[in-house]
């Protein structure tokens, strides 16, 4: 089953704070996506979009714009818990 977030917190330093349907909890770093995919730049470049983080209708993802988003279980496997 895909897992489902039931919130989003995007932090200093382009981590994202993601908390699951499960309770789960996860610190998410961006900053290696940015660093390795030439669509996540933008988040660096383009005043506010970083803290404009949505999730999608599903809840299986987050997103800011419809290029640079983010799947629930990746988030969930390359989380770090807290």
């Amino acid at each position: 089953m895909i897992p489902r977030i039931k919130k989003i917190s995007p932090l200093a330093d382009f981590i994202l704070l993601v908390e699951f349907d499960s309770g789960q909890r996860v610190l998410y770093d961006v900053k290696d996506d940015i660093n390795t995919l030439d669509d996540f730049r933008i988040l660096t470049t383009e005043h506010g979009l970083w803290k404009n983080a949505r999730l999608d209708t599903s809840r299986t993802c987050v997103y800011w714009s419809d290029r640079v988003d983010l799947a629930s279980d990746t988030i969930l496997e390359y989380g770090r818990a807290c």
